[in-house]
């Protein structure tokens, strides 16, 4: 019986018997060539973990990405060894050694410049000329910070204005690179062809990736369902047929990873066709990994406790908890002694508005590490009478409880700055989750059975959200 007549078997058949048969048939020579010795136009790229998204450090880099820095690097090397002397007025001696170091480092400056402006960044969603701006503001930094480092510590033989014509010419051809890049890199070579077992609802969330950032990493070939009963949400124009191996249909099509997201997994999958593709090189990777990888983000709508526990990560690292500790304190050590100015403007501008009524600081009781409570400080913004009743309330974007002064240092998060004062004394961390109120946390447990995960670490003055996210004011937003 054919597997359409028979709902309890799979769409997708392995026969081993068929693969041996297969293997015999090419006398078990190696992948990519066929008996006669000729190569096989459909092997699997052995190129693929140069696609997509590359781990470095314990962190996801698009490959796109790292090109394009790689590319500037050397470039930026080599304008400043041999484009430069080029446009000297002062002709170098023939003789005269490359100034190696010194190429190396002023380029590695730009470098970082460029990368502190997040052009190297893949959530990046700006055109080419909110780049163009970005990239002038990177270069100009990074004029300032090589002068800067060459007043201190004579780092450079040549004169200052060899230093100023190579920013130049390193700008205007970082100019012409990346209108190219955009232009016919971004988004259209070094990504990773997948190929998705499942075709229901878990599997249909990768087909509603719409940004060109959650998307700029990999190619979507299509999907395979698990079993004639899946319920098919995707498209059946984005349905593949595959009946008999799926090995060889992945390496025909250049799959290089295949993402499995079926919505019963006490269905049975094609574990012998997926260890048959493993073995051979091509990638396993479940759902909610391949969306961390791919967004940045952990779908909540897809969790499972499961992948909490076998997902890497979560590692003790005494060496990094001790390193982390001590950057925290002497970060706000120097940070206190720095802002000690704003913070007196602005304790006087909180006291001139309320002609002395109320306290300047607001203290308020928030959820730390482990779930402990511990007064947080903040610059009072709101009107003393702000919850008079006793009950807590998520603070709106335009809150009318806002005074004029509350505004303004909301804005520029000059309310924060006496939180310097928690991370010194280890209530907080300078990078973290930020700490909600015990109210919330109790609201927020209801809704996330996991969200009470989050107090496994230190809280944050600054964190994911803050960098990638608006303003919270709600239970979802918190989501």
């Amino acid at each position: 019986m054919s597997a359409q007549g028979n709902p309890d078997v799979p769409l997708i058949r392995f026969n081993n018997k068929q693969q041996q048969q297969r293997r015999s048939e090419t006398g078990n020579v190696p992948d990519g060539v066929a008996p006669d010795g000729t190569t096989n136009t459909g092997v699997f790229s052995r190129f693929h973990s140069i696609r997509g998204k590359v781990r470095l450090f314990g962190h996801f880099f698009h490959a796109q990405f790292l090109l394009l820095a790689c590319v500037e690097y050397f470039s930026f090397v080599s304008v400043y060894l041999f484009v430069i002397p080029l446009v000297e007025t002062v002709k170098p001696s023939v003789t005269a050694m490359p100034q190696w170091p010194e190429a190396a480092f002023a380029g590695m400056v730009l470098i970082l410049a460029i990368a502190s402006m997040c052009l190297y960044d893949t959530r990046q969603r700006e055109g080419i000329k909110g780049a163009l701006i970005r990239l002038m503001v990177a270069f100009l930094s990074g004029f300032l910070a090589m002068a800067l480092l060459d007043s201190l510590f004579p780092l450079f033989t040549e004169e200052p204005s060899h230093i100023a014509k190579f920013v130049l010419v390193a700008f205007i051809y970082s100019i012409a690179l990346r209108i190219y890049f955009y232009k016919f890199v971004d988004g259209n070579i070094l990504q990773r062809r997948v190929m998705v077992v499942g075709a229901g609802k878990r599997a249909a969330t990768i087909n509603k990736l719409r940004r060109k950032t959650d998307k700029r990493g990999f190619e979507l070939v299509g999907f395979v369902r698990t079993s004639s009963e899946e319920v098919v949400q995707v498209g059946n124009q984005k349905l593949l047929d595959i009946d008999d191996d799926i090995r060889n249909f992945a390496i025909q099509n250049h799959i290089d990873e295949i993402i499995i997201a079926p919505d019963d997994r006490r269905r049975k999958l094609p574990l012998d066709g997926l260890i048959d593709c493993r073995m051979s090189g091509i990638s396993i990777t479940d759902l909610l990994d391949f969306f961390e990888r791919e967004t940045e983000k952990i779908r909540l709508d897809l969790i499972q406790p499961s992948w909490l526990i076998y997902t890497d990560g979560f590692k003790l690292n005494i060496l990094r908890a001790a390193t982390k500790r001590t950057f925290d304190i002497l970060i706000s050590a120097v940070m206190l002694v720095i802002c000690s100015p704003a913070m007196v403007l602005t304790a006087v501008a909180i006291l001139l508005e309320s002609k002395g009524r109320g306290a300047v600081l607001y203290r308020q009781e928030r959820v730390g590490r482990d779930g402990r409570c511990f007064n947080l400080y903040k610059f009072r913004s709101m009107c003393t009478d702000a919850e008079q009743d006793g009950v807590a309330r998520w603070a709106q974007q335009n809150d009318s409880r806002i005074t004029r002064v509350g505004s303004f240092i909301r804005k520029y998060r000059l309310d924060e700055l006496p939180q310097l004062w928690n991370i010194f004394v280890s209530d907080m961390s300078l990078v973290g989750p930020r700490p909600e109120r015990p109210e919330f946390v109790e609201q927020l447990c209801k809704v996330n059975a996991l969200y009470k995960e989050r107090h496994r670490v230190t809280p944050g003055l600054a964190g994911w959200a803050q960098v990638c996210y608006p303003y919270g004011a709600s239970k979802k937003d918190s989501m």
